[in-house]
């Protein structure tokens, strides 16, 4: 599932695309992902797409005419983007009729066909009628803070941890803890913070989560600057792939060395709660 930085990857890809662009004309499937109602996508038409916005793992399309499109990708989801002129570009309704697996598709004023495809379902989408609206609903309401701001402080990170049973890993995951996180890029934090998955998270002193906290940050603008990890579904909006994949440090690298110099360690794979952890016994404690 894209994490903060392949989200954030694909805000700044489509900014320049979209941004300050009126939206022409939209059409969307009558029925969400997983059976919720899309509101009609009809608020959308004639609005001008101001920015685009990132919280957590959501895109959020601020208008000038007040309604925002909540967008989120899930394990399949990709953003799709057919220049002016561009072959096999449609009206949005058709769009939809070409392909099933497209549940939302944008026509700007320039031309540019902009559609949401998730052929797994997984995704998400959403439309308020204000930004306020949005970060006040249950999605966003809940979310903790954002790793690459200032909120984001050791002293916020050691408060949360304090007393929790749970591992370091799954509390780093828990989006009230904090938001955009998920499995690679908590692994690789921990990795860089010398920190095992599996400690418990109420034992992390105040050094460490200011040392787990430089990790966050460390590793997610080297995952942005790379444009993220492309493991299966991803891709970028322009539809070329990330590449961060080839800099894991220890995701997915079980039996082969450590990368920290000096370490000689080797990487090992455990399960928790179903998910791949990777972690270097010799220099993760």
């Amino acid at each position: 599932m894209p994490e903060l930085p392949e989200v954030e990857t694909i805000r700044r890809g489509l900014l320049p695309v979209a941004g300050g662009r009126r939206i022409a004309a939209a059409a969307a499937r009558p029925v969400l992902l997983h059976g919720a109602p899309i509101p009609a996508p009809r608020p959308l038409a004639g609005a001008r797409i101001e920015t685009l916005v990132r919280r957590g793992k959501y895109l959020l399309w601020l208008t000038d005419a007040g309604p925002v499109l909540v967008m989120h990708l899930g394990m399949s989801g990709r953003v799709l983007v057919e220049p002016p002129g561009a072959k096999g570009a449609r009206e949005p309704a058709a769009t939809l009729e070409a392909d099933r697996h497209v549940h939302l598709a944008l026509v700007l004023d320039d031309g540019t066909l902009v559609a949401f495809r998730d052929p797994r379902r997984f995704g998400r989408l959403a439309l308020f009628p204000s930004r306020a609206a949005a970060l006040a609903s249950p999605m966003l309401a809940s979310l903790g803070p954002e790793p690459l701001e200032e909120a984001f402080s050791p002293a916020c990170l050691h408060e949360k941890l304090k007393g929790g049973r749970a591992s370091i890993k799954a509390r780093l995951m828990d989006q009230a803890v904090v938001a955009g996180l998920g499995n690679i890029y908590v692994l690789e934090a921990l990795h860089l913070a010398g920190i095992r998955p599996t400690r418990r998270a109420g034992r992390i002193s105040r050094a460490a989560a200011a040392g787990l906290v430089a990790a966050v940050r460390r590793v997610l603008a080297e995952a942005i600057a790379a444009g993220g990890s492309t493991l299966k579904d991803y891709r970028l909006a322009d539809g070329s792939l990330g590449y961060f994949q080839h800099r894991f440090r220890v995701y997915d690298r079980a039996g082969r060395p450590c990368t920290r110099p000096g370490c000689g360690g080797t990487i090992r794979r455990i399960v928790q709660g179903g998910r791949a952890s990777y972690y270097c016994p010799a220099c993760q404690r």
